[in-house]
């Protein structure tokens, strides 16, 4: 169970790397006063310590040959896109829109990784035509639409194949993907990560160098991600190929009382299963961090615009973002933390339920938040530990456009992302407004 609300400022632990108090208890980050920085852009607003971003990219690049892979699908944009390339890492793209953005942003195709269950024609010839360095098959499928498009190219196309090492990971039953029954790759047990290993092996075009695997997201044992690694190399061992991918999935801390491993952990302890069975030095052993690199660099800014006390019930307080910028709440339940940035460190005896503005009841960000008992109206409200999956799964829902997107470092803020505006939203209708001429 996780640990119960507290009521105690909000822990340091929670903040992005750069975070610091300003005497009258004013939150910075990356040299910025966020009060400062939601008045100038506006809220809602995602605000990213891009020194905290740099710093766990190069412990991923550190931890895993060649630079770990970048998941993408934890927050992508053309600025992270760039940085995470400079640090040294790939990016693992899993749709034509990753893979564009990758492009646009200058990282070369060869630092790509493409990834997905359900590859479409379209992303494996656009994948094939930028020269990405590995495509992940992800079953026969896969295999079937790559095949013929290989029949022309000179050169044979790096893969790898996905394979499900049989693994439950302690997490959300929508993000184990581990485990026999999944979505993902092909069974080791069964033998048809076998059968698919050696039909690639025979494709003309296909240079088969690796395997792998990920047993889901948001996890917080270190064991469980060795276990897998351990399983999934005694299969590799005996294989002869040169590249070994464990996959992503550490967790990360998002309220007060969890913790989580540092990715440089991990890596020593996937290094550590790799040896014990029998994988050697010479092969290439990654992964792919997504969460673990952009979650905790990252906080929302709301503004409070309603404050419902309902007597012997609760207390709503709602912000002018909601489900739209952070679904997570509602899809898996997860839980955060909410305070003041203009009193970080005072007290949070009040319990309230920090909603959005959307048409739903489930639309929640804090189920159960403590909040300074001087919170008014006009308020602006932080979510810390935001960095990873709210943007990136961020909708349009009620026509309300997604928040700005600001990099901040030594005291200057970037915008990344402009805000959305209606305009935008119009600019994808296939009909012309009523009263104007087609």
């Amino acid at each position: 169970m996780p640990p119960g609300p507290s009521t105690a400022p909000v822990a340091r632990s929670l903040l992005p790397d750069t975070a610091t108090v300003a005497a009258d208890g004013r939150l910075h980050v990356g040299g910025c006063d966020l009060l400062a920085l939601a008045s100038r852009f506006g809220t809602p607003l995602f605000v990213y310590d891009e020194a905290h971003l740099r710093s766990r990219c190069a412990e991923a690049a550190a931890a895993f040959d060649d630079g770990a892979a970048y998941a993408t699908k934890a927050f992508l944009c053309r600025a992270m896109a760039q940085l995470a390339h400079e640090e040294g890492l790939c990016l693992d793209v899993a749709s034509l829109g990753e893979l564009h953005c990758a492009l646009s942003a200058g990282v070369p195709a060869s630092r790509l990784v493409l990834h997905g269950n359900n590859k479409s024609e379209e992303e494996l010839a656009a994948a094939l035509a930028a020269g990405v360095g590995r495509i992940v098959l992800d079953g026969d499928d896969d295999l079937d639409r790559l095949a013929p498009l290989l029949e022309r190219r000179r050169e044979p196309q790096a893969v790898l194949v996905r394979v499900t090492p049989g693994v439950e990971a302690h997490t959300h039953e929508f993000v184990r993907t581990g485990q026999e029954d999944t979505k993902f790759g092909v069974s080791i047990a069964s033998g048809a990560a076998a059968r698919l290993i050696e039909r690639a092996a025979a494709t003309d075009g296909v240079a088969l160098v690796g395997l792998h695997a990920h047993i889901g997201s948001q996890v917080f044992d270190v064991g469980s991600l060795a276990v897998a690694a351990g399983i999934l190399a005694s299969f590799f061992a005996p294989l002869g190929l040169e590249e070994l991918c464990v996959g992503g999935g550490l967790g990360v801390a998002y309220v007060a009382g969890e913790s989580a491993p540092r990715i440089s952990e991990w890596g020593r302890a996937v290094r550590a299963a790799c040896s014990a069975a029998g994988v050697g030095s010479q092969v290439r052993v990654t992964a792919e961090p997504g969460r673990a690199i952009v979650a905790a660099a990252g906080v929302t800014l709301y503004t409070v615009g309603s404050i419902k006390r309902l007597e012997g019930i609760r207390t709503y307080v709602a912000v002018d973002g909601g489900m739209s910028d952070n679904p997570r709440p509602v899809l898996y339940g997860s839980g955060y933390e909410a305070f003041l940035p203009r009193a970080t460190t005072s007290l949070r005896p009040m319990a309230a339920r920090v909603v959005g503005k959307h048409c739903e009841s489930g639309d929640v960000l804090v189920d159960d938040a403590r909040l300074p008992a001087d919170l008014r109206v006009g308020d602006v409200l932080c979510t810390p530990v935001t960095g990873a999956y709210g943007y990136s799964m961020a909708s349009t829902y009620n026509r309300v456009g997604r928040p700005a997107v600001v990099f901040v470092k030594d005291g200057d803020a970037r915008v990344v992302l402009r805000r959305e505006t209606p305009e935008d939203l119009e600019a994808l209708e296939a009909q012309p407004a009523s009263g104007t001429s087609s």
